[in-house]
């Protein structure tokens, strides 16, 4: 399983537990859990295929979330890597 599939399945696990929660507030649930407990590289993931392939799979609570996702900055490039 690649590392965006296996992404995407976390992702949706989150949203799936947040399915059970009133409307009102799962979006927002499914944002702080990300926030909270993925790293940047992860949330850079989840970002790529939010931006490249239009969050292909991503069930549609975590599409709702996005907006409330903390977006990561780039990773930094080593001097000698430039």
């Amino acid at each position: 399983m690649s590392e965006g599939n296996r992404l995407v399945r976390e992702a949706n696990q989150i949203a799936t537990f947040f399915h059970s929660q009133p409307r009102s507030g799962a979006a927002s649930g499914v944002a702080t859990h990300i926030n909270k407990f993925w790293e940047p590289r992860m949330r850079r993931q989840l970002f790529d295929i939010v931006d490249n392939r239009g969050g292909e799979g991503l069930d549609w609570l975590v599409m709702e979330a996005v907006p409330m996702i903390r977006r990561p900055p780039p990773p930094e490039v080593p001097p000698a890597a430039r």
